[in-house]
């Protein structure tokens, strides 16, 4: 069983070690509120502060700023978050390995190319023309059609779909169920049923791009639909038809972009947050939660509430609907009293 000494948690996480009961050792990791003596906790939010004196964790790290209150065993550290991100790598179970190779009952057209190192899980599909790239991993039930083409040291996990002439760059990650390429909701209203516009661009992911489970990336119509280098994108995610993202992007939960926006470099994009379609997001825009996106936003600001605004503005609108309902209040009363006088 792996453990670590208070003094080795002290060190791995550069940080000062307190209280009296210091000779501690722990195997494990849990919440404030579930651990024992033999586990590590943290405090990385100022909402769960009151639980820190009841927790019978055997080691609590805390930020430089916190005051201790009584002797438990304590580690003072800048960032405890980061520094319990440390301590769960040292307890994380060994990593799921894949022996390279094509698994019997996986589908290999014989115009693939398949690099060395590569693994091709049970059942899954590589049609024709397809690249895989070196030491990718395609996990079982993997659909990759015509001409895409994935990197090296990709992971696309059990279950994804790679729509025809996509490309995926080197080190991406891929999570279950997601669909890359799919058409692009194009459509031309007209009585007697709706006429299809064809999608014939493509989706593109830069390096590094990590993508979650049950998200829908729509080829371009024409062109392509780009996802830039590094970034992040969180589980129920929709991203339109010829959307181009920036690099190193947060786009978080239950988010959805319309056909032909931009986003710039840095952008974040908080869960439920929704932008309309030919937008321009520029460098370094926050979108708080449900934030609703209706005109260019210029770079570096916070936005708000729908139709978003700056933050500044967000707070003025609110405060003059609460001034508002104020003084409907008062000129009830007063129309009771004028009433009573009459």
């Amino acid at each position: 069983m792996k453990q670590l000494s208070s003094s080795e948690v002290a060190q791995l996480v550069k940080g000062e070690l307190l209280g009296s009961s210091q000779n501690v050792s722990i195997v494990a990791v849990a919440s404030l509120e579930d651990a024992d003596g033999t586990q590590l906790s943290f405090l990385g939010n100022d909402k769960y502060a009151p639980q820190v004196k009841e927790s019978k964790a055997g080691i609590v790290l805390i930020p430089s700023d916190y005051t201790i209150e009584d002797d438990k065993c304590y580690i003072k550290c800048d960032n405890p978050s980061a520094a319990f991100s440390l301590i769960i790598d040292h307890f994380a179970p060994e990593p799921v390995t894949f022996e390279p190779g094509v698994h019997p009952s996986a589908v290999v057209h014989p115009s693939a190319t398949i690099a060395d190192g590569a693994h091709i899980g049970p059942n899954a599909v590589i049609s024709k023309d397809v690249k895989v790239g070196k030491n990718s991993v395609i996990c079982a039930g993997v659909v990759i059609s015509e001409k895409a083409e994935v990197g090296e040291d990709c992971l696309l996990h059990p279950n994804v779909t790679i729509r025809e002439r996509c490309l995926i760059g080197n080190r991406c990650i891929i999570h279950s169920s997601t669909a890359i390429g799919s058409d692009g909701f194009g459509f031309i209203p007209r009585k007697g049923g709706h006429k299809k516009i064809p999608q014939v661009g493509i989706v593109v992911l830069e390096d590094d791009v990590e993508v979650g489970s049950c998200v829908t990336i729509d080829r371009a119509r024409f062109g392509k639909t780009k996802i830039g280098t590094g970034t992040k994108i969180d589980n129920l995610v929709q991203i339109a038809h010829n959307v181009e993202i920036g690099a190193h992007c947060f786009i978080v939960s239950q988010s959805g972009i319309a056909g032909s926006t931009t986003l710039g470099n840095y952008v974040i994009m908080a869960a439920q947050a929704g932008i309309a379609g030919h937008l321009q997001v520029g460098d370094g825009v926050t979108m708080m939660g449900r934030a609703g996106v209706t005109k260019d936003i210029s770079p570096g600001q916070t936005i708000f509430g729908f139709p978003a605004v700056p933050k500044k503005q967000y707070i003025k609108q609110n405060l003059r609907i609460k001034k508002i309902e104020r003084l409907e209040k008062e000129l009830a009363e007063i129309k009771k009293q004028l009433s009573e006088l009459s």
